[in-house]
């Protein structure tokens, strides 16, 4: 007998599971970046917006809230829709986010580019390990799990001080323009 047939299987058979955890990979890596990276540009926003802290501290807040309104959705709406297409969407509102704050003449348009933002991460961050347990055979769960706890954790540690340089020899709109690529590349 094989190794092979002994060994437990996904739930879910696919041809090329590590490239489908790449888009939901990249995609929670942004979304986590991007939690981050925004508190350095603060200051940088208030000035260049002409808004108190506490407006400005919205950006912070309207995201998170909007991340927390979304987490718990994502489940349900597995039920409803095809777990792509929540991906894809969950992606595709966050590019639409970024482009949106990257291009933000106001704070109010950067406050709904940031929301739109929240959108994707509360989809795709929880999505990324359901997906997981789906797609690897249990004997590769560890791993898997433990490369999307290291995205997670990678990106806030490296995310302010990616802005601080981006602030350095840009403006704040450089940070959201950063993630785009990423985000172009997790979609497709």
């Amino acid at each position: 007998m094989e190794m092979s047939q002994s060994l437990p299987k996904a739930r879910v058979q696919i041809a090329h599971p590590a490239v489908a955890m790449l888009g939901l990979m990249i995609g929670s890596f942004v979304g986590m970046f991007s939690e981050t990276a925004l508190n350095i540009a603060l200051p940088s926003l208030m000035a260049s917006l002409h808004v108190t802290q506490g407006t400005v501290q919205w950006l912070v807040t309207g995201y998170m809230l909007v991340i927390g309104i979304c987490m718990p959705l994502s489940s349900m709406l597995t039920k409803r829709f095809a777990t792509k297409k929540i991906v894809l969407f969950g992606l595709g509102a966050f590019l639409i986010g970024a482009v949106i704050a990257a291009l933000a003449p106001t704070f109010p348009v950067l406050l709904f580019g940031r929301m739109m933002q929240g959108i994707g991460t509360g989809l795709v961050l929880p999505l990324m390990f359901a997906v997981a347990m789906q797609i690897f055979p249990p004997y590769r769960l560890g791993t898997v799990m433990g490369l999307a706890a290291l995205v997670i954790m990678f990106a806030p540690a490296i995310g302010p001080t990616i802005t601080g340089i981006l602030l350095g020899v840009s403006s704040w709109h450089a940070i959201f323009w950063l993630l785009v690529p990423f985000l172009a590349v997790a979609s497709s």
